[in-house]
């Protein structure tokens, strides 16, 4: 019987949402909240598409785990409830650091994470772990991934994508025709193919522990998942890819998030309010959106609570913010609360929550822009 016969049927799956990470390249975006919290088309968290596509596959047994500024994921995540998660046995259950005990201390990387969680993770025995970073835009049924997984006998499956941008950002797969993952590099100079991890894991679990418990003594420590946990089980186990078709995006620096939320409003990226997908959140106690008379507004979405008299083109209005009259916003994005005053021109910009903009705000295109923060300060 192979390794994987005893739950071919009905796998016990832990998902683990990793939103520890301080986001630095969101700059001033990221300097008061966790990345995972960062607003996403208006209305919701990056967080909320890794809980919704784990709702919508039926998977509830769900870890966050959690370092950096967790009170900005915690006030949004409350008790799981837009997810389903507010179970008695199962649901949502929070990970932050701790003392006192194997495991305890901050983690140095997402694999290191894993690391210290690994004693929970044995106590509560699954038979297969799904590993979800928390700032990618994408929707996936993870049960196709667990077919593909239990199919081959894999000990890890990674979601792959074509990615037509730059993959020395990424880590990036050489995969064979079978599907087999012969090579993986980590953030490679010259990356050999544009297959990239879309840092979608799925281990099983005996697989991860015992890769775990072999690399602790690392003498640089585990890192990330590229550093030695995804390359010792590609050269010793048996990797898959399963390719992930459609639309993926890493929102973790500006140049990526304003183009997602360009995408958004263009009609190229997710139908956020898909029918047979939407994404969950928890819902906002607000008004409805006002345009005032006189008001421009062309290819764009405005959150419930934003207030727009003045013109909007092909921008993302977050929730309570405001444009005013005779002000001008374009190829932006303003986050909650913003107020753009009269004489306020913002192009190719992302601006904090909360912040004041007045004059001439833009950056270079929208593969340069400007990020302003809460004090509303510009910088690249």
């Amino acid at each position: 019987m192979d390794q994987h016969a005893q739950f071919r049927h009905q796998p016990r799956v832990l998902a683990i949402v990793l939103a520890g990470g301080a986001g630095g390249r969101l700059g001033a975006l990221t300097d008061h909240r966790a990345k995972p919290a960062m607003p996403l088309g208006g209305s919701f968290r990056l967080i909320d598409v890794a809980l919704s596509n784990l709702h919508h596959s039926g998977i509830s047994d769900v870890w966050i785990m959690e370092q950096y500024q967790p009170k900005t994921i915690n006030d949004h995540l409350r008790n799981g409830r837009p997810w389903d998660l507010d179970r008695t046995r199962g649901g949502l259950l929070v990970l932050p650091p701790f003392s006192g005990n194997e495991g305890e201390g901050f983690a140095d990387g997402n694999a290191d994470g894993l690391l210290r969680q690994a004693a929970f993770i044995r106590d509560f025995a699954p038979d297969l772990v799904l590993v979800l970073s928390s700032d990618h835009l994408y929707r996936l049924d993870y049960r196709d991934v667990v077919d593909t997984h239990l199919r081959t006998g894999a000990d890890l499956t990674m979601v792959t994508v074509d990615f037509d941008g730059d993959a020395s950002h990424h880590g990036v797969a050489t995969v064979d025709d079978a599907g087999r993952v012969t090579d993986f590099a980590y953030k490679p100079e010259d990356p050999p193919t544009s297959i990239v991890a879309a840092e979608i894991f799925l281990y099983t679990a005996a697989a991860l522990l015992d890769t775990l418990e072999s690399l602790q003594d690392t003498e640089d420590g585990l890192g990330d998942y590229g550093h030695h946990l995804v390359p010792h089980l590609v050269e010793r186990g048996a990797v898959v890819e399963h390719r992930l078709q459609g639309y993926w995006l890493d929102l973790g620096t500006p140049v990526n998030y304003l183009r997602a939320h360009l995408d958004l409003v263009d009609g190229r990226g997710l139908d956020l309010a898909d029918p047979q997908w939407p994404i969950l959140t928890e819902p906002p106690q607000l008004v409805p959106a006002r345009i005032g008379e006189g008001a421009v507004v062309a290819d764009a979405l405005i959150a419930p609570g934003a207030t727009v008299y003045g013109t909007v083109r092909r921008s993302v209005i977050g929730s309570g913010a405001t444009v005013e009259a005779g002000a001008v916003v374009e190829d932006s994005v303003l986050l909650n609360r913003v107020r753009i005053t009269a004489d306020g021109r913002v192009r190719h910009a992302i601006v904090d929550s909360g912040a004041v903009v007045s004059g001439e705000c833009a950056g270079a295109g929208p593969d340069e822009p400007a990020v302003v923060d809460r004090d509303g300060r510009s910088g690249d």
